[in-house]
């Protein structure tokens, strides 16, 4: 009785140890496919094992599971794009609206849009978002300007958006202007990188006033997706097929390229997120022609 009670509980104790550890076993994938057509833009990670990727065709959100690269759409969108994401820890997800000109809040447990907003009604690239503790601020490619949405308490959303002129250092020309933003190291003010010059700026969120980040003569030309991990800056320059390594000043001032990160699956890379030690990046394809069966997908990479 012993011996059957004793093997009883090592067998117990063998399955809960394989059950904690599938992913060191089976190991996470290092590419996802997206489904055929999707052309994917924005990535956001977590919470848990997930990213979602927005459709700059559809405006369709699609989750995977980075464990196994398994995953659906999650949410129908509008027939605009979606593309700049982020989530938050309430269980949202934050999405930049492209040329729709929005912004839209999706319940990530239904799927379901929390609430939208519009943004311009004119002309307008609504490129990328990031959320800082207290708003959620998107940049707009076409217009010089930030569209915030302050959080009230615990996390509850505006009525409306308010609209935050860029002055200063920036100066808008044709092509593709603000795109990515992230938050300085130091938590005081916002990064944004101009696409059309590669020059990245610090912005005072509060009066939008901006000012050159000194990167010792670098160059981020066609930078797109931003990633903060504590001072140092992932900055995706997409049809460069690379990802710039910026060493950040505490307060975002200045920077130095320390390094630039490549791969041979990289078809044009527009943003990136991070989950464990590996960065995550989509890959936009802007120089295929897109169709209904035009493959697309997420290259995993070793930061």
């Amino acid at each position: 009785m012993r011996s059957a009670i004793l093997k009883t509980a090592l067998s117990a104790l063998a399955a809960v140890l394989l059950a904690g550890a599938p992913a060191q076993a089976v190991g996470k994938p290092d590419a996802l496919a997206l489904p055929d057509g999707f052309q994917p833009e924005g990535i956001a990670t977590g919470p848990g094992p997930y990213a979602y990727f927005g459709s700059r065709a559809t405006g369709d959100i699609y989750r995977a599971d980075l464990r196994t690269g398994k995953g659906s759409v999650v949410s129908k969108g509008p027939g605009t794009p979606s593309l700049g994401l982020k989530t938050d820890g309430r269980g949202r997800l934050f999405v930049a609206g492209g040329s729709g000109g929005n912004a839209r809040v999706i319940d990530l447990r239904t799927g379901a849009v929390l609430k939208s907003y519009t943004l311009a009604t004119g002309p307008s690239f609504v490129n990328d978002v990031i959320l800082t503790g207290h708003a959620a601020y998107f940049t707009d490619s076409t217009n010089p300007v930030l569209y915030k949405l302050p959080l009230g308490r615990g996390g509850s959303l505006p009525a409306e958006a308010v609209k935050i002129p860029l002055t200063g250092a920036i100066q808008y020309t044709t092509g593709i202007n603000a795109n990515g933003i992230a938050p300085s190291p130091d938590r005081e003010s916002l990064l944004i990188v101009q696409s059309t010059t590669g020059k990245l700026f610090e912005v005072d969120p509060s009066s939008g006033v901006t000012t050159e980040v000194d990167l010792g003569g670098e160059s981020l030309l066609n930078g797109d997706g931003l990633l903060l991990s504590g001072r140092t800056l992932y900055a995706v320059q997409n049809r460069l097929n690379t990802v710039a390594v910026v060493s950040l000043a505490r307060d975002g001032s200045s920077g130095q390229v320390v390094k630039r990160l490549t791969d041979p699956r990289f078809d044009i890379p527009t943003t990136v997120a991070a989950f464990g030690d590996r960065l995550y990046l989509p890959n936009g394809r802007f120089t295929t022609t897109p169709a209904p069966d035009t493959p697309y997908t997420v290259v995993a990479i070793t930061r």
